[in-house]
């Protein structure tokens, strides 16, 4: 009954906050052998649906909008119109880069949005608890992405010869959602496609300017499908949740 003010104030003398989630989903699929991943089928739910409704189901996000692929829009709409987020859910056309595609989703953000939540479309598991405690930090901090210590240790290398190696502990993986403060984000994205800088994730165009980026606790389920076996551990961790159809 009272959810909107669970929504507004979830934290004690917390100011309100609109909170808009936005999906780059333009990219190629280049390594997934001629198949588009984010049609592809997850515990018998497409991609793209498992990870807009792994955000809808948080009462921290607002709306939703989603940047495909001008030749998946209508196809993405088809896959998306069954099921009911009960909140806005926009899908427009993406860019040729990340950065573009981002940038063209947050000018279809509702105005009243103060924060921006950057998800993966191809991070179909990303558990609630490492939506929202992003969500959270960046309330107070601008700035904020989920991450998991690297399990590996990992080598530099030039030309195939190891140059050193880095100290495991500091190292670690950075997730989706990336949440920053809305004109944050704005500006560090803009400023890294006026100087055509290339950029691997959201946080790196934020560090540009100096700013600082809070890690949460992310997931080792919140995989990214890159390749045809991401999709079988996929499946293995819906299977373990109890979500296979």
């Amino acid at each position: 009954m009272f959810g909107w003010v669970k929504r507004l104030f979830s934290k004690e003398d917390a100011a309100p906050f609109f909170c808009s989630a936005v999906m780059p989903a333009a990219g190629s699929s280049s390594r997934m052998e001629g198949q588009n991943k984010l049609f592809a089928a997850v515990g018998g739910i497409p991609v793209l649906a498992r990870s807009v409704l792994a955000l809808g189901r948080s009462e921290l996000v607002d709306e939703i909008v989603v940047a495909v692929r001008e030749q998946d829009l209508l196809a993405a709409a088809d896959l998306l119109r069954p099921y009911d987020l009960g909140k806005p859910l926009k899908i427009v056309v993406g860019g040729k880069t990340r950065a573009e595609s981002v940038m063209a989703a947050l000018r279809e953000c509702s105005d009243a949005a103060t924060l921006i939540a950057v998800h993966d479309a191809a991070r179909p598991l990303v558990p609630l608890s490492v939506v929202e405690t992003a969500i959270e930090k960046a309330r107070d901090a601008l700035a904020a992405a989920p991450a998991v210590p690297v399990k590996d240790t990992i080598k530099v290398a030039e030309g195939g010869v190891v140059q050193r190696t880095p100290d495991r502990s500091t190292l670690f993986a950075v997730q989706t959602p990336q949440v920053f403060d809305r004109d944050l984000l704005t500006g560090a994205l803009q400023a890294a496609l006026d100087q055509q800088i290339p950029i691997s994730d959201d946080c790196s165009a934020v560090e540009r300017l100096g700013k600082t980026v809070y890690l949460t606790a992310g997931s080792y389920e919140n995989i990214k499908i890159t390749t045809p076996e991401d999709l079988l551990l996929a499946e293995a961790i819906c299977e373990s949740r109890g979500e296979s159809l």
